[in-house]
């Protein structure tokens, strides 16, 4: 060890005195200091406390949705016909997003999107937040993140599901990315299903990440789930029956509606073309349109039952009353009415048997109109549907002040009135039902509907007898028999309007029917929009689909068979009159 010491006494510096101003000078520079940073402090926490707060908030306070989950929509069976799951979408802070060409190349290489679209929505006004892409894969989330591009961050959101596709596609509707419902049902029943969003107030860092609660949470209320009345085994053969008949016979469209008569529950309401509703990005309005709602026609010769049950209730005429029909041929003021071919002399059932538009019309003009008008009201007709589903459409019923007899007349086989394929099959209920129309029900009824009479039972189970012989050898539509089961129907061909006119080679083809005969359960209703390859008559393009939908649902309700199995068709059916 050195015995040497150093003796800093001795330095230079320690050893010269120092001035006193100096040493004033640097604590008054510390005390300035400190006196600085305590104004600083008052001015930001006292006086402008509002300003920073709002500054600092504005920066990283975020209130954070809690959504609500979507109620799911559920068959009479507790079958899901629609349901919500979650899904990751893709979020950004722009300003820490790179903008290099190969960053974006990558990430629009990724979420299959052009550079141009992501640099749009990177340069959007909103510097802290913006969406990128929502309802990814988890493929593609997974790829994000691994492919450390800066300022890209997840979020779980919710996407609608649809495991019936286009069977069911028009009766629940979709939703938009924001999981709010659009059309059918999703629109319809919207508040119920969609809930209550919650909220939480938070504080997050620049990365997205979030540092703590500022307040206590406000928790989401659940949407409900819907009981729907249908059977997805029914809508799914009726879609199937009615897209076969629209490829079959190259029509524009058609659709087909189901009722329970017992409980006036809808079973089945399905159109063709149809849509997927978890892809509808690329669709036309025109596949969207429920059709058997939305769309109003000339019923044709299904208007023809109520005529004459109306006769029958006021005691004007018998199922036995014989009518002249012929020539064929009927001139009322300047215009003339005319059946497809001359029948004589025929009964009444023989009117409906076969389709006379002369035994109808004679039938009608014996009436005053405002009875024919209280008939169409009473049986829904004129009338918008009471169903929660958007757009359905009330049809058209001329004033009966305004009527004239080649308008009485004309009406009574369906021209001159317009009708929803829906309000068509619910006012066959009246015949189903011995004389009442029944109330309808898009969700699962547990009790059978109270109906309100319209005619005497005895009458209308006198037209369900003519509507039975309809379908037999001798009516306008054999091809609605179906195996195993009485049916009763009619049938309806009536030219399209195209502006003012009707189309000389434009037709829907109608069939309205129910089964079994004796005690009904149900009734279906068909519509063939345009067909176009060689057929165009109700019993021809429409009864068919009638007789397999018929057979279908009657065995998944369980109805035991009233009938021998094998159906007696013929060749050359009656043609019915326009």
């Amino acid at each position: 060890m050195s015995n040497h010491r150093i003796i800093y006494n001795f330095s230079p510096l320690l050893a010269s005195p120092t001035p006193l101003w100096r040493s004033r000078l640097v604590v008054a520079g510390i005390a300035l200091g400190f006196a600085c940073l305590a104004a600083r402090a008052v001015y930001i926490q006292v006086i402008e406390n509002e300003f920073f707060q709002h500054q600092g908030e504005a920066r990283f306070a975020r209130n954070l949705t809690l959504p609500a989950h979507r109620g799911r929509i559920l068959d009479r069976n507790g079958v899901t016909l629609a349901t919500s799951v979650p899904v990751p979408s893709l979020w950004a802070i722009p300003r820490d997003v790179p903008r290099d060409n190969k960053s974006l190349q990558r990430l629009g290489q990724l979420l299959d999107m052009t550079d141009a679209e992501i640099r749009k929505k990177l340069d959007d006004d909103d510097k802290n937040f913006v969406w990128i892409k929502r309802h990814v894969g988890e493929q593609v989330a997974r790829d994000i993140a691994a492919s450390g591009i800066k300022g890209i961050y997840p979020r779980t959101e919710y996407k609608r599901q649809y495991p019936e596709g286009e069977a069911a596609a028009h009766i629940i509707g979709f939703t938009d990315v924001d999981d709010l419902g659009q059309e059918g049902l999703e629109l319809g029943f919207n508040k119920d299903l969609g809930g209550i969003n919650g909220s939480r107030r938070v504080l997050k860092d620049r990365k997205g990440r979030v540092v703590e609660d500022m307040r206590e949470q406000i928790l989401p209320v659940d949407g409900r789930d819907l009981h729907l009345s249908i059977d997805s085994k029914v809508q799914f053969f009726a879609y199937q029956n009615i897209k076969n008949a629209v490829l079959q016979h190259k029509a524009r469209a058609g659709s087909v509606v189901v009722l329970d008569v017992v409980t006036g529950e809808v079973l089945a309401l399905a159109n063709y073309p149809s849509f997927k509703p978890d892809h509808i990005q690329k669709t036309s309005a025109d596949p969207l349109r429920n059709r058997a709602l939305t769309d109003t026609f000339e019923p044709g010769s299904t208007m023809k039952p109520f005529v004459i049950a109306l006769a029958l209730n006021q005691g004007r005429v018998t199922p036995d009353t014989p009518i002249q029909t012929a020539p064929g041929r009927m001139t009322i003021g300047h215009a003339v009415i005319s059946d497809a071919h001359p029948h004589g002399v025929l009964s009444v059932t023989q009117v409906i048997q076969k389709s006379s538009n002369i035994g109808t019309a004679k039938i009608a003009l014996q009436m005053q109109p405002r009875e024919m008008w209280d008939m169409f009201n009473q049986v829904g007709f004129g009338q918008k549907p009471v169903l929660p589903f958007p757009g359905a459409v009330s049809g058209r019923v001329r004033p009966y002040k305004k009527w004239q007899p080649i308008e009485q007349a004309t009406m009574s086989y369906g021209y001159g009135i317009s009708v929803s394929l829906f309000q068509l099959a619910r006012a066959y209920t009246v015949f189903a039902r011995n004389g009442d129309i029944a109330p309808v029900s898009l969700l699962k009824a547990d009790q059978p509907a109270l109906g309100v009479p319209v005619i005497d039972a005895h009458h209308a189970r006198a037209v369900r007898k003519m509507l039975h012989l309809v379908t037999g050898p001798e009516g306008t539509a054999p091809k609605a028999q179906t195996m195993g089961y009485s049916v009763g129907g009619k049938t309806g061909t009536a030219y399209k309007m195209v502006g003012r006119s009707y189309a000389d080679k434009k037709y829907r083809g109608v069939f309205a029917g129910l089964a079994p005969v004796d005690a009904p359960r149900i009734v279906v209703a068909v519509m063939i929009d345009e067909p176009t390859n060689g057929q165009y008559f109700g019993g021809d393009v429409a009864a068919p689909v009638f007789s397999q939908t018929v057979q279908q649902t009657l065995k998944v309700l369980g109805v035991a068979p009233d009938m021998s199995v094998v159906p007696q068709f013929v060749t050359a059916p009656v043609e019915e009159s326009f």
